[in-house]
């Protein structure tokens, strides 16, 4: 979240975290649970597609998914550098041995299967969270004067910086179809995803919020903001001992995002060998453990490139491509209420087919909103989405090597 003050302002940085939740968030969400409710099966978001679509599109959600997601785990081990810089300054220097360092060790985590991952992100998620209820606790018991709530505008915020605030906004809540794909990994698959993802938007948004306003009231630089992070305004508010328990408190979010990341997307390439789009080989099971390891082994390899990326280039690349595959998920919720009307739906959405189309078009808007402004932004953030353009066109070109080889596809 540090870079949204610069880019929105501090009257446009609390609106945009209100409103692209409400437009991007709500609607994801509810999609997901009502998709999983129907197939809560191994692969998730490529199975709805595949039934829904058939396999080419099928080809597409798989491929985008994996690919976004290589630069989603990218981001995460280049952050867990910028946290530990405060511990040890210079550690830049070391930055590919100690990024390879985490995404291998965290591929052996993954092999060991989905306990262990869910049991550490637990822990890991608990020492996100307590140096922040310590920072908001602190920032409002020892406030004096007078609380000035921003005024919420986006008056004077160029469009290319509205766009980046915005896919600054939009990668923070991105991931609500992830952690379905090993839905039959899961007990009560349907009643467990209802309850920890709605709790888990709460829990989320409340964070994101708090830690943003007060980001503000403390008076921050917010280009400081974004260069050093959340623990410096851990210094100003409680002094260096809070500061440093904020950048703790960030190493091990990322290594808890890698990790529980690294998890879901391990299992789309063994459902799509399963389909003939992969080599079997990706299909193979450990032995011992049950998992992918052939699948999470190639994953930790493709990552270990994608680490040179800037963050700023990243977050474009992630959230383009999976904007693009998230529709397609939408459009699969669509067909099967039309094709499959009495299907059972434990959990379903109280629209019908003309009101789920509004509800898709709402985070559409926010993704062209967004991805325009990337294109016009005069930083050179437009080669990273002209990127991701031509990373969802090779979509249709592995599609068209696949039929070389399958044509009974």
């Amino acid at each position: 979240m540090e870079p949204l003050l610069g880019y929105a302002g501090k009257n446009g940085a609390l609106l945009l975290l209100v409103v692209t939740p409400i437009l991007w968030d709500i609607p994801t969400i509810f999609t997901v649970l009502e998709l999983n409710s129907m197939m809560p099966v191994t692969g998730g978001y490529y199975q709805w597609v595949k039934k829904a679509l058939g396999l080419r599109w099928a080809l597409y959600e798989g491929w985008w998914t994996w690919l976004y997601t290589f630069v989603d785990l990218a981001i995460y081990p280049v952050l867990f550098i910028e946290y530990a810089a405060f511990f040890f300054p210079g550690i830049e220097a070391y930055k590919i041995p100690i990024c390879l360092f985490i995404i291998w060790s965290s591929a052996g985590l993954n092999i060991l299967g989905i306990v262990p991952v869910g049991k550490i992100s637990v822990f890991l998620g608990a020492l996100v969270l307590a140096p922040f209820i310590i920072l908001f606790y602190l920032a409002f018991s020892r406030h004096a004067g007078s609380f000035t709530f921003p005024h919420l505008s986006l008056k004077g915020i160029g469009f290319s910086s509205l766009g980046l605030g915005l896919y600054t906004v939009m990668w923070n809540f991105i991931g609500w179809d992830n952690v379905t794909t090993y839905a039959e990994e899961v007990k009560k698959p349907v009643r467990t995803y209802l309850i920890s993802v709605c709790t888990a938007f709460v829990l989320i948004f409340l964070v994101y919020f708090l830690a943003v306003l007060v980001a503000q009231q403390s008076g921050i630089n917010p280009a400081k903001l974004e260069k050093e992070g959340f623990p410096v305004v851990g210094i100003l508010v409680g002094g260096h001992w809070l500061g440093a328990l904020l950048s703790f408190g960030g190493m091990a979010s990322a290594l808890g995002l890698y990790s529980a990341v690294l998890l879901s997307v391990s299992r789309v390439p063994k459902v799509m060998a399963d389909d003939g789009l992969l080599p079997q080989k990706i299909n193979q099971l450990h032995p011992k453990y049950q998992t992918p390891y052939i699948s999470i082994l190639i994953c930790s390899a493709v990552i270990s490139f994608m680490i040179l990326w800037s963050f700023t280039d990243l977050l474009i690349i992630d959230v383009t491509v999976y904007g693009a595959a998230l529709f397609l998920e939408f459009a699969s919720l669509i067909i099967f209420r039309l094709k499959f009307p009495q299907l059972h739906r434990p959990f379903k959405i109280p629209l019908n087919v003309f009101g789920l189309c509004l509800m898709a078009f709402l985070p559409l808007i926010v993704y062209i909103i967004a991805l325009s402004g990337a294109f016009s932004a005069a930083e050179k953030t437009w080669l990273p989405a002209l990127f991701s353009i031509a990373a969802l066109l090779s979509g249709e070109v592995v599609w068209r090597l696949i039929l070389l080889r399958k044509k009974d596809l």
